[in-house]
């Protein structure tokens, strides 16, 4: 928004011209508060009023060309690396600009190394949250491009690995997590397994209890660790899916404990709202991360993977920054028991 301050030729000038200018100065003002949590663009209003260039340039109109299928065959151990993918997925790394929504809170994010986790984590720290994440030991080099993007945004970095299948382990994450920064009021359980199996007779007992121990202990687990050291105001994110609505056949336990996650954020929104703890959930469709290439998709799967979308590819982690963002801010005080759909146009949940 440009705005001039008409300067009067002389003492000719009547007091009316004088209100008029000051009116236009209360108004600026207001707007300059209100817009993306004031302070951050504030400055930038200031040079536009006083005819210099602003400091925060407009934001693209359309999203980067982002890649579609086909895309290369590829295949990674458990649980895999995203800067070893093809094409590598975008997190926001250059692209997130933060306006200080979340400045002075403090975020645990379990699978903060990559996919959602990474971009949520990257996104807080722009917007002024001390971020810790966890990710098992194996993903030690993405944690720590994480964390050294979370300092260059200012912000302290807490790195705890750990495998969450382990009751005791998720309890020490918590306390740690919280000790280490100071407090904790954004948990934002994100960490998952996803492995695809064409029939139930593949599916052994052993894959469905590490997927249901990743997906769905764990997440019971840290929150009730957390909910204890949790003030008013604090907010829980689970990262659900899709799948939860409109499971795939290969995905049969995956889509389970998401179905379950649904659940379980909904009813404990419900538990928690005389504490002002707030609970909502974030369901992405087709994403591109790690779980793709690690057993999440057939190679035939994973060549046409984002095709059925309406936007005919799959979403990159970067595009639900600013769900993750806008559901720990206090800006979302009144929403609670929430799924928000991030599905490329699915139409679900």
């Amino acid at each position: 928004m440009d705005s001039q301050n008409d300067k009067p030729d002389g003492k000719a000038d009547n007091k009316a011209d004088d209100g008029v200018q000051s009116s236009r100065r209360r108004f600026v003002g207001t707007v300059a508060a209100g817009i993306a949590g004031g302070a951050a663009l504030a400055p930038g209003l200031a040079q536009a009023q006083a005819g210099a260039p602003a400091t925060n340039p407009p934001r693209p109109l359309t999203p980067p060309p982002y890649p579609k299928p086909p895309f290369q065959r590829q295949k990674q151990e458990w649980p895999g690396l995203a800067s070893k993918m093809t094409p590598r997925p975008d997190h926001g790394e250059t692209t997130y600009r933060g306006s200080g929504r979340l400045t002075g809170r403090r975020a645990l994010i379990t699978g903060g190394d990559s996919g959602m986790g990474r971009a949520a984590a990257i996104a807080y720290a722009r917007e002024g949250a001390d971020v810790a994440i966890n990710y098992l030991p194996a993903e030690e080099p993405d944690a720590r491009e994480v964390a050294d993007l979370i300092r260059q945004a200012g912000r302290k970095a807490v790195l705890i690995p750990g495998d969450l299948r382990d009751e005791n382990f998720c309890k020490r994450l918590v306390a740690d997590a919280a000790r280490q920064l100071g407090g904790l009021d954004i948990l934002v359980s994100n960490a998952a397994r996803q492995q695809s199996l064409p029939s139930i007779l593949d599916l052994s007992t052993a894959e469905m209890d590490q997927t249901f121990k990743t997906n769905l202990y764990a997440m019971f687990w840290i929150v009730k660790a957390a909910v204890p050291l949790m003030p008013q105001g604090s907010s829980i994110i689970v990262t659900a899916s899709v799948q939860a609505y409109d499971p795939s056949p290969n995905l049969l336990a995956y889509a389970s404990t998401k179905a379950a996650q649904v659940a379980f954020v909904k009813a404990l929104a419900k538990q928690l709202a005389e504490k002002g703890i707030r609970v909502n959930a974030v369901a992405p469709g087709p994403i591109w991360t790690p779980l793709q290439v690690t057993g999440g998709q057939t190679q035939e799967g994973l060549e046409k993977f984002g095709s059925d979308s309406p936007l005919k590819r799959p979403g990159q982690p970067g595009e639900l920054a600013g769900a993750y963002v806008n559901l720990a801010s206090s800006e979302s005080s009144y929403t609670t028991g929430q799924v928000y759909g991030v599905t490329g146009g699915a139409g679900f949940p």
